[in-house]
Formats: structure tokens, C-alpha cells, sequence
């Protein structure tokens, strides 16, 4: 099996994992604070099968493979029923900020894991800190497949957060705006969120990696100084 497969599959792992870990948090804060819906759906469940999108978790992601770019997408989205909230404007930021905070977290949680192996031994160290330069280096140590595939865990955890905090519908982001803006405003900003949103698909690669880079590049540098 070919370097550039392997690749590919460990993304898509990563990526099964980060959509998973998403929307069950956001259906584990709706249920939190008062809304039981997607709870009683089965949504909060790390299992892919109940978050899968036929679109945003198949096809696109399978685009962004062939087409050598990072892989993203989305999943089925998280119900949520609102008029459950017990404070509803306080508990739809929290349930919508939720996603994006729990991929921050499964990305720290995979850099701590190569910290630990970096730490652990000398080839840990040069594996790891080869990763985090861009050049693999293949000792043939079963810790090279164990630390690439949490290395494409924090970058694609990292890329889903960022992606989903950019304040346009119907992104998580946009659910902390809107509860800032007159009511006057809110059918101008859908108008724009829609073709915002599909110009962020068309032409948005280099704006996602300007705002991923900071975090990429602070777990980066401190994966070097282990």
C-alpha cells in the first residue's frame, strides 16, 4: 500500500472522528441546557453512522482528497429545538460553540499524545519533530503511523473549529453573531451568509489556512521543543 493511501485513510479517520466528536457535543450542550431532541435522536454518540451528511461527509470530503487539499466537509446537522432552552439566547451560543471547542480540545489532546511519544524515547523525538517540520521520516517503527495519524487529527480538528467559528449561516459561528444584530438586520445577513458561504467553498482555501496557521503553527512549535 502505497504512502500516499495511507495518507488518505488515516485523514479520513481523523476526519470521521473530528465530525463525530462535533455534533455530539453539540447535541450533549443542547440536552444540557434543556433541549433533549437530538439526544433522543441518538446524536450524541461517537458512532460516524448517526452524523453521517451524504454530501458533506462523502462526497466533498473525497473531492478535497483527489484534489490534494485538506479534508473537509461537514455532517448531518445537530436538531435542536431552541424554545427548549432554559435561557435561550445564553444556551443556543453555548450549544452552537460547543462543536468548535471540542475539536480544539481532540487537537490539544492529539498534540499532548505526540508530546508524550516525543518525550518517551529518542526515535519518538525524531519522528516527531520530522512530522512537525513536513518531512516524515520512516524508521519503520510502528510509532510512525500512530504519530501521523494523530498529527492529521489535530490538523483536521483544527480546520473543522476554525472553519465552523467563521460567523456565516448557517455556520456555529453565526449563531453567536446573530444575537448581536437588530432584527432589522437579520434578512440582509441570511442574504449575505448564503453567498458568503459558497464563495468560502469556491475560493476560500488560502482564507481557511490564514486563520488555521496560527494554531497549526503554536502545536508545531511547541511539538519542537519537546
Amino acid at each position: 500500500m502505497s504512502s500516499e493511501i495511507v495518507f488518505a485513510i488515516f485523514q479520513i479517520i481523523a476526519f470521521l472522528f473530528a465530525i463525530s466528536v462535533h455534533e455530539s457535543a453539540h447535541a450533549w450542550m443542547a440536552s444540557r441546557c434543556g433541549d433533549p431532541t437530538a439526544r433522543m435522536l441518538g446524536r450524541v454518540t461517537l458512532n460516524p453512522i448517526k452524523h453521517i451528511d451524504p454530501f458533506g461527509t462523502v462526497i466533498l470530503p473525497l473531492i478535497a482528497l483527489l484534489t490534494h487539499f485538506p479534508v473537509i466537509g461537514w455532517a448531518k446537522p445537530t436538531p435542536v429545538n431552541p424554545r427548549n432552552f432554559r435561557n435561550p439566547m445564553r444556551d443556543d451560543i453555548l450549544t452552537s460553540v460547543a462543536g468548535p471547542v471540542s475539536n480544539l480540545v481532540v487537537a490539544t489532546g492529539a498534540v499532548v499524545l505526540l508530546a508524550v511519544i516525543s518525550l518517551a524515547s529518542g526515535q519518538g523525538k525524531l519522528i516527531v519533530s520530522g512530522i512537525a517540520q513536513g518531512a516524515l521520516i520512516d524508521t519503520g517503527s510502528a510509532l510512525v503511523p500512530l504519530c501521523v495519524l494523530l498529527y492529521e487529527a489535530m490538523i483536521i480538528n483544527v480546520l473543522l473549529a476554525v472553519f465552523n467559528l467563521i460567523p456565516i449561516p448557517p455556520l456555529d459561528g453565526s449563531h453567536v453573531l446573530r444575537h448581536f444584530l437588530p432584527a432589522s438586520a437579520m434578512h440582509a445577513y441570511q442574504m449575505f451568509g448564503t453567498v458568503a458561504f459558497i464563495l468560502l467553498f469556491l475560493v476560500g482555501g488560502r482564507f481557511l489556512g490564514l486563520l488555521m496557521m496560527p494554531f497549526v503553527n503554536f502545536f508545531n512549535s511547541l511539538l519542537l521543543r519537546m
